[in-house]
């Protein structure tokens, strides 16, 4: 028993030392994240999925990647204020972040479409050009064939030995 009552109060004095010593740490309210904010980063988020889908597609997304990129700013300027615990200057600057980047979506879709029909342009012009090389270089071929085949045939049979009788 002896041993059982050692291993408890040993227990007890670990218990209560790792207590005291390790610090606690626990969330305040200063650290929540205003609803503004986190709708002007989602809005950013979508706004930079759209702009990535239309550089994909092809179309030059550099004067949207500049209006992101101060989105961006905006967005850590408002939270560097969420961090100060202003939040009245976090949803102030959240609101510039959010009007920046509004109509990049919209931008973004019309480059898109614009770059689809440009590229659809550019397959048809290709398809047509190749088209009408095969064309040219077939009657080219036929014509070449035909004309060499003609004066083939005329200097082959044109110069066909005589037969000579044999005069002795």
């Amino acid at each position: 028993m002896c041993s059982w009552s050692r291993f408890l109060g040993f227990s007890f004095f670990l218990f209560f030392l790792f207590t005291f010593s390790v610090p606690w740490v626990s969330a305040s309210n200063g650290n929540v994240v205003p609803l503004e904010v986190a709708e002007a980063e989602k809005a950013l988020v979508l706004a930079y999925d759209a702009v990535l889908e239309a550089e994909e597609a092809g179309a030059n997304v550099s004067g949207l990647l500049a209006r992101l990129n101060l989105g961006g700013e905006y967005l850590a300027e408002a939270y560097v204020w969420v961090r100060l615990g202003d939040s009245e200057s976090a949803a102030r600057f959240a609101g510039l972040c959010v009007e920046v980047v509004g109509d990049i979506r919209g931008e973004a879709v019309g480059l898109k479409e614009e770059a689809h029909g440009w590229w659809v342009l550019d397959v048809s012009v290709r398809l047509i050009w190749s088209v009408f090389g095969m064309i040219v270089i077939v009657v080219v071929g036929y014509v070449v064939w035909h004309v060499f085949r003609r004066r083939y045939l005329e200097r082959v049979l044109g110069s066909r030995p005589e037969v000579v009788s044999d005069e002795s």
